[in-house]
């Protein structure tokens, strides 16, 4: 079975081209934006090679001989400085159109299975505590990232109608793990640091998902006949509040959390005076979703618990930290 895996490089790609490299009987393609020795050390069995940019011109057809399965997990995930109009166009070159290149390349190959990592983000940035998003839920992107992956969605499913190609849609939430950069690795660094943390009055409940549990849903995806033509929402089963998150952080790196209670309208309000409403959002507001798909559907479950995610992330953490 021969998979072709693009972001083999990123933080999830990277984690995925390693299990599968020591899956029995399985051969994976890995192009990455720049071939270095240090990705060829990490998975000397996998066959890397450079592909600088994915776009609606990038040929496809060198690496898809005898491809049954493609995991496409490459996106453009931001751009800086760039008006809101223009980060649309941005983010629809590579997310929308790079992508539908690459799906329709693979149906002319004859790929059986297209497996595409989407986001959270086609279903909506909130929900009110208790009211889970579900696969099932139309879409309802607010930014530019989340509009060019709800349309490469459709692009995709569209393309599986027309060529018979099975599409396979899985949208993860916040993905945590080892060498998590952004938010969650900020956090770790306040928690660290003991910082003074104005977050014990949030009462929120958010989904996550480790690095760990998304690729072992993402290879079931992709070898599970039930799985073909379908959409899923991917976490680790377990939401927590802000605080409960800091505080199993603090935990497992061996601090206490120090926090303190401040209303939440005013740290909302302060937030959206210094610009940072966005931030201060997926601090204090709520993003549940609902895995009994999952269940239901593939008989998969989260195989790692969040408390023990957290811990293999913060001692990475301190291990970078004190080197």
């Amino acid at each position: 079975m021969i998979v072709l895996v693009t972001g083999g490089s990123g933080f999830v790609g990277s984690q995925l081209v390693a299990v599968l490299s020591r899956q029995l009987h399985v051969t994976v393609r890995a192009p990455v934006r720049v071939l270095r020795g240090g990705i060829l050390s990490r998975a000397p069995r996998v066959d890397f090679s450079e592909l600088p940019s994915i776009d609606e011109h990038t040929d496809w057809s060198p690496l898809l001989g005898g491809v049954s399965v493609v995991i496409h997990a490459a996106a453009r995930v931001h751009v800086m400085h760039e008006s809101a109009e223009g980060a649309l166009d941005r983010f629809r070159e590579t997310n929308l159109k790079g992508t539908l290149q690459l799906a329709r390349s693979a149906a002319f190959a004859g790929v059986k299975r297209f497996v595409f990592l989407s986001s959270i983000k086609v279903n909506g940035e909130a929900t009110f505590p208790g009211e889970a998003f579900t696969a099932e839920d139309p879409a309802a992107p607010v930014d530019a990232y989340g509009i060019s992956k709800a349309e490469a969605e459709a692009a995709l499913q569209q393309l599986a109608t027309d060529t018979g190609m099975e599409v396979v849609i899985i949208r993860p939430v916040l993905v945590y793990g080892p060498g998590v950069k952004g938010n969650f690795s900020n956090m770790m660094k306040w928690v660290s640091r003991r910082y003074p943390l104005p977050l014990a009055s949030i009462n929120n409940s958010r989904s996550l998902v480790s690095v760990y549990n998304l690729v072992d849903f993402i290879w079931v995806c992709a070898r599970q006949a039930a799985a073909a033509n379908q959409i899923f929402l991917v976490s680790d089963g377990a939401d927590l509040s802000t605080p409960q998150l800091l505080d199993r952080v603090a935990r497992a790196l061996g601090v206490r959390a120090r926090l303190f209670s401040v209303p939440p309208t005013f740290l909302s309000y302060l937030a959206r005076l210094m610009g940072k409403g966005a931030q201060a959002q997926r601090l204090m507001g709520s993003l549940q979703v609902d895995i009994t798909k999952n269940a239901t559907l593939l008989g998969w479950v989260p195989s790692m618990s969040a408390d023990e995610a957290i811990d293999h992330t913060a001692r990475h953490f301190k291990k970078g930290t004190h080197q």
